[in-house]
């Protein structure tokens, strides 16, 4: 049986060889409830905003109207997060 771990790498894979955010966004009606892709779009608010460096996180949660709990996540993340893909994300922002 596969692990978790290898059905992820599998996933990312299966990501990586779409050509168009068309292709990509298709695949996620697949594999992603509504509740799903509103947790990924609330990190992607969260993310954006904390590289944005411009509020604190407790004005990040009251304007998203998120806990603060899932802030810190976010702001946990970005610490750990490799160098390169943080670039593209400061890049991207």
């Amino acid at each position: 049986m596969r692990t978790k771990n290898s059905n992820w790498h599998n996933f990312v894979k299966l990501c990586s060889q779409l050509n168009t955010a068309k292709q990509l966004a298709n695949l996620f009606d697949i594999f992603l409830t509504t509740a799903e892709k509103d947790d990924i779009a609330a990190r992607y608010a969260i993310v954006k905003e904390l590289l944005a460096k411009e509020k604190t996180q407790r004005e990040i949660a009251a304007n998203l109207k998120i806990s603060i709990a899932k802030i810190s996540r976010g702001s946990n993340a970005l610490k750990i997060a490799d160098k390169e893909v943080k670039g593209i994300l400061n890049s991207k922002f």
